[in-house]
């Protein structure tokens, strides 16, 4: 039975004269867990939005979206709060109340249910999501991971039919987006509740889906079970997007049945070819200290317990230097003290072996891409901000043109320029606001998941910037949940753990000693190819040369 059909469904933006949505059909059956992909600003939030009238975007609407048969739009304002549930990108946006009880309890309690209903359902959805030893925490006290939980554990309080997920994960570590997403396929499983999910961490939910949707440019270009759509779009560049068992098979050129899950790419590595050892190479770094931190200590109130303990960290000129670990760890805190944002109470802070602990931020040297890159906009353009950031550095004219247009060829945003900030997708926020970091042409470059809503391609584009920044002897230092970034680019990564820097070594060194923090690849690999940890290490490895 369709619970969710959308027919010949048009949709433009405001003085927009490009559709944001063209002619969509697509069927959604009860039950059903259907991923939708695509690059960043291909549609896909915006499609979702249309499913929940609250959400629907102002503009120009043409075609049909029907739930159980009835339009969106018409259904009454109760149902589609209580049967439609929505769990947004960002935790902190969907938050609304300071207790994580009541917070279980606000939607129930908004529905005007007894009191004895809402304390049976808040205790069963604390007990089930786990969330008990926080039931009576402050929600500002909440890690990332912990927030995103609770906010899932509130919309299935209200116990919907549908749940609509807007890339869930995106701010979550390794391990938390993992055991995010395998909740998700309980709720699925266990419940029948039927699932649409947009991700572009496709790792984990391709295995698991039912049914792909593939959109680019507002348009459907592939629809189908996991397996299907990869064959299909075995040669399209959202493939660089697909799970690592997928882009071994493909690039092997071997056919057969495409593998999905590391243990179907193992299986696959492991019976055709024979065991080898891949050479550890390294980058070759300049001896001289660009940022070194020595016993630092940090903590935000004076009676609160340090975060940062004891660090000792150095970061050399024109390296990139990744940070992994867990969500709540200190990785973003770290940046901010390196900054100058944050003032630690112990230690040194040196850049460039200048002892600059008790400098202010702007007279560091660096430059902070934070994890919420809104928070750098202050205009209402993107043009705009970029104009004024430029003028205050005293460039103006034709070399501030010149300046805006390099930056904007090299991130592929000139459609981007004059939209407001606040309209864009996270994708496109994210790089518009590197855009603005790199008009300042810092020497130290502090990114704080650079990568979080980028699709695929965007991150090829990400590493290629990165790569010639480093050529110009720029130091990068990178707090990143996303590991495969992380092996692809970094000179050296460390974990960070009990504040402080662990395991700091060459990506092939560190992921082929862990076995949660690593890659799909080496995950797959490491029993036939020893130290091999990305998909391009892989091929080679298997002797085949990967043209991408």
């Amino acid at each position: 039975m369709e619970i969710l059909s959308v027919k010949n469904l048009s949709f433009t933006y405001p003085e927009c004269t490009e559709r944001a949505l063209n002619n969509i059909n697509l069927t959604v059956k009860e039950g059903e867990f259907v991923v939708l992909c695509g690059a960043s600003g291909s549609g896909k939030t915006t499609l979702l939005r249309m499913f929940k009238k609250e959400l629907v975007p102002h503009g120009d609407r043409s075609g049909e979206v029907l739930f159980k048969n009835t339009e969106v739009t018409e259904i009454s304002d109760r149902q589609s709060a209580e049967k439609i549930g929505f769990v947004f990108q960002k935790p902190d946006q969907q938050i609304v109340t300071d207790k994580v009880w009541h917070e279980l309890a606000f939607g129930l309690e908004s529905l005007g249910y007894g009191s004895d209903y809402i304390r049976l359902r808040v205790g069963e959805m604390a007990s089930y999501f786990g969330i008990t030893s926080i039931f009576r925490n402050k929600t500002s006290q909440l890690s990332g991971g912990q927030k995103q939980l609770l906010n899932l554990a509130s919309v299935m309080a209200m116990s919907p039919d549908v749940l609509i997920l807007d890339e869930p994960t995106s701010q979550l570590d390794p391990i938390a987006a993992a055991d995010f997403i395998a909740t998700i396929k309980r709720l699925n499983t266990e419940l029948g509740l039927t699932v649409i999910l947009t991700e572009h961490r496709l790792q984990d939910v391709f295995p698991i889906a039912d049914k792909v949707v593939v959109i680019e440019k507002g348009s459907i270009i592939g629809t189908g079970s996991p397996g299907t759509v990869c064959e299909k779009l075995i040669n399209h560049k959202i493939s660089v997007g697909f799970p690592s068992a997928v882009r071994i098979w493909q690039g092997s050129q071997l056919g057969g049945k495409c593998p999905l899950t590391v243990k179907e790419g193992r299986e696959f590595i492991n019976s055709t070819f024979q065991a080898k050892n891949v050479e550890i190479s390294s980058t070759a770094i300049c001896t001289k200290n660009a940022v070194e931190l020595k016993e630092v200590f940090f903590r935000y109130e004076k009676t609160s317990d340090d975060i940062i303990k004891g660090l000792s960290l150095s970061v050399k000129q024109g390296e990139h230097f990744c940070i992994l670990g867990g969500n709540g760890s200190g990785k973003t805190t770290t940046l901010k003290v390196i900054s100058g944002i944050l003032r630690n109470h112990r230690g040194k802070v040196l850049i460039n072996n200048e002892n600059v602990t008790k400098k202010s931020a702007d007279k560091r040297g660096t430059a902070l891409l934070p994890q919420n890159p809104d928070e750098i906009f202050l205009n209402s353009s993107v043009r705009d901000d970029y104009i004024q950031l430029l003028a205050v550095r005293g460039i103006k004219g034709t070399t501030a043109e010149q300046k805006i247009d390099e930056i904007i060829e090299s991130l592929d945003i000139a459609h981007l320029m004059e939209k407001h900030p606040y309209d864009l997708s996270g994708g496109e926020l994210q790089k518009t606001a590197m855009g603005k970091i790199l008009l300042n042409e810092p020497k130290i470059l502090l990114l704080d998941e650079p990568t979080k809503g980028l699709d695929a391609y965007a991150k090829q584009s990400l590493k290629d910037i990165i790569k010639q920044l480093k050529s110009t002897g720029v130091t990068i230092i990178t707090v990143t949940h996303d590991v495969e970034f992380a092996a692809e680019t970094a000179d050296r990564c460390g974990l960070f753990f009990d504040g402080e820097v662990l395991s700091v070594s060459v990506p092939q060194k560190f992921f082929s000693m862990n076995n949660f923090y690593t890659t799909s690849a080496s995950r797959i690999a490491r029993e036939r190819f020893k130290n091999a940890v990305t998909v391009e290490q892989v091929l080679n490895a298997m002797g085949v040369k990967n043209e991408r």
